[in-house]
């Protein structure tokens, strides 16, 4: 067998690994690229092979960083079957489908306001595209077979969000483990990972791989920010992920507002995706630890915003409230808008939850910027900016090498992805020198062979 690393080598982004075992090629994941500039422009660029000699794909879950160049794919010729989980089927319909309407809106936006360099600016792919790889997708339950050519596959939880897996595959010339993306071992909503199963080869993300999530209240931390702000009479936004962290979001404002730890506020979602994957949250109890209860008050307690006009009109809302909208690294979406408005007033709050990948909007608030362009317009940036990194869905070095450890044997290799330079590395040190395991850190493109 050869595997070949097409994405999320040197990067956190762009999930892609081509298994080739004789004449059959399969993907697992088909993710997009995003962050930087260099990054961006790879979507653009033609497949390392031929779309139509791919046998099938395989998703690990639906974040886009793993499933969102799919429409591409399938633009470009990919006629396969896509397998994954139920939970991920579900997801991929909300984001693949909201990924193409974004990227239309925005080419037609650009258009319009003649900020783009390409004329016209085009999507990626389409409302149409994206609808064509949906009917590709083929939900495999947790822990059932399914088999390629040889090669079966079984999807384990790996936590993170919804029907997020970790991938067993196993052949006549040994097995591999795909990590994907490993979630917390005590997520506020989320089951924890699997223990990871016994495998020759195992390629394993690295995102926070060179840190530990900070041993804080992040409850007593969210609270005080917001409270705060309420008092000088300011809004709240928090760029989420649609998928995830957006849904974690509603549950802890409205514990902290039953608690009495918050004003009275009203707590808004403005994101169409993710009121979508709220509801898909709902329709998977077995994968979260929510009661009934607290399901119930995800559905009653919160403002949902659907359409562009209830949108805009958040604009014209007086008084303190709280507004989370997509997407959770501000590289899109409607929480540009609310950015654009908001970060030029002291009075107003910022406040991030997720991991902020280099080059992103979100990654330049955090660290200071004092002003960020957005709309092809410099936006000061006056509202103080908070990041809650304990509340992020990723495992920390601690959690993963934990995880690790629950590896019943001796890998032959592991291949560390998924993260930028300096995590795959420090991860990469750790696992070699804690656990003394064989362990390499991909370059792009780099291929090798898997022989037992």
């Amino acid at each position: 067998m050869e595997l070949q690393f097409l994405g999320a080598a040197g990067t956190v982004t762009g999930s892609r690994y081509l298994l080739r075992r004789g004449t059959h090629r399969v993907l697992i994941d088909c993710g997009m690229f995003q962050g930087v500039k260099r990054l961006r422009e790879r979507n653009r660029e033609a497949f390392p092979v031929d779309p139509r000699s791919l046998h099938a794909v395989i998703l690990t879950h639906a974040h886009l960083d793993h499933s969102g160049w799919l429409p591409a794919l399938v633009r470009a010729g990919f006629k396969g079957h896509v397998y994954c989980t139920p939970g991920t089927q579900a997801l991929a319909g909300i984001l693949l489908r909201d990924a193409a309407r974004l990227q239309e809106e925005d080419a037609n936006y650009a258009n319009r306001k003649g900020f783009s360099k390409h004329h016209p600016a085009e999507p990626l792919y389409t409302l149409e595209d994206a609808e064509a790889a949906l009917d590709l997708l083929r939900p495999i339950d947790w822990h059932q077979h399914v088999n390629i050519d040889g090669m079966k596959i079984t999807f384990h939880h790996a936590g993170h969000i919804i029907g997020a897996s970790s991938v067993h595959i196993a052949t006549d010339g040994g097995c591999l483990v795909f990590s994907g993306d490993v979630g917390r071992r005590y997520d506020p909503v989320l089951n924890p990972p699997e223990p990871l199963p016994a495998c020759d080869w195992l390629v394993t993300e690295s995102t926070y791989g060179d840190r530990l999530h900070p041993d804080v209240d992040a409850m007593a931390e969210l609270a005080e920010s917001v409270t705060r702000c309420a008092q000088r009479g300011g809004v709240v936004v928090m760029p989420a992920f649609a998928v995830g962290r957006a849904q974690m979001l509603l549950y802890l404002l409205n514990t902290l507002k039953r608690q009495g730890r918050i004003p009275d506020m009203p707590i808004i979602l403005d994101s169409p995706m993710a009121s979508k994957a709220t509801q898909v949250l709902l329709q998977f109890p077995e994968e979260h630890h929510l009661s009934p209860e607290e399901c119930h008050a995800l559905e009653k307690d919160v403002i949902y915003i659907d359409s562009v006009e209830e949108s805009i009109a958040l604009n014209s809302r007086r008084g303190p409230h709280v507004i989370v909208s997509a997407s959770g690294m501000a590289t899109g979406g409607r929480v540009l808008h609310h950015l654009k408005r908001l970060l030029p007033e002291p009075r107003n709050q910022v406040i991030f939850v997720g991991f902020q990948a280099a080059g992103t909007r979100g990654d330049a608030l955090i660290h200071g910027s004092q002003s960020v362009k957005i709309h092809g317009e410099y936006i000061p940036v006056h509202a103080p900016v908070l990041n809650i990194d304990a509340l992020s869905a990723h495992a920390d070095q601690a959690e993963l090498m934990d995880w690790l450890g629950t590896m019943p044997q001796k890998p032959r290799q592991v291949f560390v992805t998924h993260g930028e330079p300096a995590a795959s590395d420090t991860l990469r040190l750790q696992i070699q020198d804690r656990l003394g395991w064989p362990v390499i850190v991909p370059e792009p493109l780099e291929k090798f062979q898997l022989q037992r």
